[in-house]
């Protein structure tokens, strides 16, 4: 079966603080060459590490990412530019499992300061290697590589989910961790890193309290999306993830599928078929089509482009939320 169903219980998480989109301290950022200047340079292996970088250094550090605006990550080839870019910054800030050529890159580099976003959280097996052979999103996941800690399995690898930006208090986590490795690497600036981080995770806790509320009270708990990116927040919100894509990610599904996927959505009472701004629609318009459903994007946050529904994490989480309220009937 060319799907991948997720039924996860919600994990309550208190949180105090209320939703704020304000933006924290600015700082220079680009994908231009970095390194050497008078600031702390970061490179960050795609945006939602940039965005970490960004806001914990504030005006103290200077960012370049290695994945351009409407590039998709997974696809990302580091240039010997790019390796040069590396040597030179004082840190290199990435998510193990998502880009291999970055994790090559970063591993073979002399970066003083290497932070792996993926220790600094846990990551979750949301399915195993056989199912994402099955299932397209992680299938292509799989293929390119999604994997683990040095030790695991080949099969234990390849399970685990790396998209753990998605979920707000994950990604709380993780900026915790690049605020303390922020702090060791640049002493002389420890305050301000640890200021910024602490207002960070607070605007993460209180966007977490949003999705809790937002979310608590629906007509249906499923959604359907063209690409597993999203079960670390099905888990976190008490949803189920339908994956829907081939080894194509533009394939249409086969006639079986769309009936498959009719009777799934008259019986879980979904309404629409997610789909995203750096990957083509195709699929999730055939399927709506055929099914009678809505589409919606459900933006993964890959990547920041004229297509996103805001110009940064939080807003374009906002969207997604108000997008899931509305498909899944939020009372």
């Amino acid at each position: 079966m060319n799907v991948r169903r997720q039924h996860i219980s919600g994990i309550a998480v208190a949180a105090a603080a209320a939703l704020g989109l304000g933006t924290l301290s600015a700082c220079s950022s680009d994908s231009a060459a970095a390194g050497n200047t008078e600031k702390f340079d970061v490179v960050a292996s795609f945006y939602p590490m940039q965005f970490l970088a960004e806001q914990i250094g504030g005006d103290h550090v200077k960012v370049a990412t290695l994945t351009e605006p409407g590039q998709e990550p997974h696809d990302l080839e580091v240039s010997a530019q790019q390796r040069a870019q590396i040597e030179e910054s004082d840190a290199a800030l990435y998510l193990k499992g998502l880009q291999p050529a970055v994790d090559e890159a970063v591993t073979q580099s002399g970066v003083k300061t290497k932070i792996d976003a993926a220790t600094l959280t846990e990551l979750e097996d949301h399915g195993s290697l056989e199912d994402s052979h099955e299932h397209g999103g992680e299938e292509a996941h799989a293929e390119e590589g999604h994997a683990a800690e040095e030790g695991h399995s080949e099969e234990e690898e390849h399970a685990l989910d790396p998209h753990v930006w998605l979920d707000p208090v994950k990604y709380a986590e993780v900026a915790k961790g690049v605020g303390a490795a922020f702090e060791k690497a640049d002493p002389d600036h420890a305050a301000d890193y640890k200021k910024n981080t602490d207002a960070l995770v607070k605007k993460l806790n209180g966007l977490n309290t949003e999705f809790e509320d937002g979310l608590r009270n629906t007509k249906s708990k499923v959604f359907f999306t063209n690409h597993a990116a999203f079960g670390y927040l099905a888990e976190r919100y008490g949803l189920t993830q339908e994956a829907i894509s081939g080894l194509d990610p533009e394939s249409e599904p086969s006639p079986a599928r769309i009936k498959e996927l009719q009777q799934e959505a008259k019986a879980d009472g979904v309404t629409t078929v997610f789909y995203e701004t750096l990957v083509s629609d195709k699929t999730a318009k055939t399927l709506a089509d055929d099914a009678g459903l809505k589409t919606d994007v459900l933006d993964p946050l890959e990547g920041i482009t004229d297509k996103s529904k805001g110009d940064d994490y939080f807003e374009v989480m906002a969207a997604n939320l108000t997008a899931l309220k509305t498909a899944l009937g939020a009372k």
